[in-house]
């Protein structure tokens, strides 16, 4: 069976080497593949190519993206030198594990390398036909030029490598520069999407299609018309600006650029928002809760599946986000910046000043709010038999009960199975008062077992949302309108009817509710360049149920906001550093600005 899943063969390539033991020439290890075993054996080469969709992970770590931003907060420390802006060239901090590895310099360079073997070596494998070699050529562009979307996303400028350098070679290149390397990537889509089919059978679902190499295309031509590489005076006379920007051209020509990308696979037909005309707002946040338990979708474009029942390699969402009253570790919980931002039902901003909205703060909110967030007083999965007896019924408790004891004529403060002092598990949980619902399958006892919900690396809103951003950038408001209304739509959710500076903010939350958790606010704060206002110290609430003066407790609970983490921006946070280890190596790469 051929389809991409989380566990892909091993395959280590090893290229003939020299020894002075003469017998040592005639014995082939047993756990290794001689360089032309690789190459002359078809199915030695396509486990090679499956073992390159690893080099781009997926976002189901321990560590998600979103806690770099202000989305969430891992609660396994009180605080990360990403979100206090202290990342520097020898110490980059959570750099250096879990999703974030994947966007780092040498690790991305490592699956770059062998996107590069395979550009040398597939032209002489006689064991594969000319049409399945195009099919594998499209998917290593494809697979090549998301590496480097990831490298560029997060260094600017980085030398453009395409080739697989050999022993003893001059390893010294300078960086090229942003645009150059911009450039670079959507060569790589247009050459992938050009020999890539729009679709496969089930044999083959995961791989690269021409729907992904476009996708992956518009993403970069957006970002590459946004405000950080069009401004690099942030930057306080670092002297090469073109390493981290566009220097001159037409940022018109750019936005139409972008434009035309998203269009492009909008025009292909073949994806579809899921479910788009909800009969009510319950309605419309089961569809969206739906989307994301399931295996596939029609806006499915590019997606990473996975098997529950391998256990070495893949995704555990419910085990490491689920609430820990239900044994889970309450990993990546949703800071109070998020869960603020999603809308009242009838399009206005929740506010706490509002005493309306602070009286019940959970109350009339956005559909998607429903289906993302999980909240005090929220119903949600059966608890674990050893819990069950506490809580028959699933609700989560992430608020503090005052309770009368007459016996020591004292306040008795009762913690909440889902906090961090609860009587299940006291060594984790949330600081914020809120947990992830979204990707959290519930009928599975995320403890023992692994789902299998796919990450979606591209999904048809995300290219939506592209186009109207380009649109608003072109001065098309009518138009961007159009298309985010489609989405606010399906989310059951009033029009969006601002213009100017007004739409712009609208477009920026609406992106941010639609795509929260799916790696994109991280970038988009900084390519807006909204970052120094995005990164206050992050919020949460505390929920609790007071004594009331007869010395019975409250049932409708006093919600009151608290700051549970220090952070910090630093314009250097724009972009991350290159390590010393690899300037040291070698001499041309150039700092980013402010390190």
């Amino acid at each position: 069976m051929k389809r991409i899943i989380s566990i892909f063969t091993a395959l280590i390539i090893l290229l003939n080497t020299t020894s002075c033991d003469k017998d040592s020439l005639e014995k082939q290890p047993l756990d290794q593949y001689a360089d032309t075993a690789v190459w002359n054996d078809a199915a030695l080469i396509q486990t090679f190519i499956n073992n390159a969709y690893r080099g781009l992970g997926h976002g189901f770590n321990n560590v998600m993206f979103s806690t770099f931003g202000d989305e969430s907060m891992a609660v396994w420390g009180p605080g990360t030198n990403i979100t206090k802006s202290l990342v520097n060239p020898s110490d980059l901090s959570d750099w250096g594990g879990d999703r974030a590895s994947y966007f780092l310099w040498e690790n991305v360079y490592k699956n770059i390398r062998a996107c590069n073997l395979f550009f040398d070596k597939i032209d002489g494998a006689a064991s594969v036909d000319a049409a399945l070699k195009d099919r594998y050529k499209g998917e290593m562009h494809f697979i090549r030029a998301y590496l480097y979307h990831n490298l560029v996303a997060v260094y600017g400028g980085v030398p453009i490598i395409d080739k697989s350098y050999g022993l003893n070679e001059n390893y010294a290149v300078p960086r090229d520069s942003y645009e150059k390397c911009i450039k670079f990537i959507t060569d790589e889509c247009d050459k992938a999407a050009a020999l890539l089919p729009l679709n496969y059978d089930a044999a083959n679902l995961g791989r690269a299609t021409k729907g992904g190499a476009l996708a992956l295309k518009a993403r970069t031509l957006l970002y590459a018309a946004s405000d950080l590489y069009a401004n690099p005076t942030w930057a306080k006379g670092f002297a090469n600006p073109e390493l981290i920007s566009i220097v001159g051209g037409d940022r018109k020509a750019r936005w139409l650029a972008a434009k035309n990308a998203a269009k492009a696979v909008m025009d292909l037909g073949v994806y579809s928002l899921y479910k788009p005309n909800p009969a009510s707002l319950e309605e419309a946040s089961k569809n969206r809760e739906q989307l994301f338990l399931s295996k596939q979708s029609p806006e499915d474009i590019h997606v990473r599946f996975f098997l529950a029942k391998l256990d070495n390699d893949g995704a555990w969402p419910g085990r490491s986000n689920g609430p820990n009253g239900y044994h889970n570790w309450g990993g990546n919980t949703p800071l109070g910046q998020l869960v603020d931002d999603y809308e009242m039902k009838d399009g206005t901003r929740f506010d706490w000043n509002n005493p309306v909205h602070a009286a019940n703060p959970y109350k009339n909110r956005d559909s998607r709010f429903y289906s993302d967030i999980l909240y005090e007083g929220a119903k949600w999965a059966v608890r674990p038999a050893d819990v069950r007896e506490k809580d028959p019924n699933g609700i989560i408790q992430v608020g503090y009960w005052e309770k009368w004891n007459a016996g020591s004529n004292s306040i008795d403060v009762v913690a909440g199975l889902d906090t961090r002092k609860g009587p299940i598990e006291d060594w984790n949980g949330t600081y914020s008062g809120y947990y992830l619902k979204k990707f959290m399958d519930p009928t599975v006892e995320a403890q023992f077992f692994r789902t299998e919900v796919p990450w979606r690396f591209f999904r048809y809103t995300e290219i939506l949302l592209n186009y109207a951003e380009a649109c608003i950038g072109l001065g098309d408001e009518t138009e961007a309108k159009q298309y985010l209304n489609m989405i606010r739509k399906r989310a059951g959710m009033p029009d969006i009817t601002e213009t100017g500076t007004a739409l712009v903010k609208r477009y920026q939350n609406e992106r941010r509710i639609e795509l929260a958790y799916e790696e994109h606010r991280y970038f988009d704060v900084r390519r807006w360049m909204i970052a120094p206002q995005t990164f206050g110290n992050a919020r949460g609430v505390e929920v609790r149920y007071k004594l009331n003066p007869d010395k019975t407790t409250a049932t409708q609970p006093t919600v009151k906001v608290i700051e549970v983490q220090d952070r910090a921006w630093n314009e250097r946070a724009y972009f991350l550093p290159i390590k010393l280890d690899e300037i040291n190596k070698n001499n041309k790469l150039i700092q980013n600005p402010l390190y």
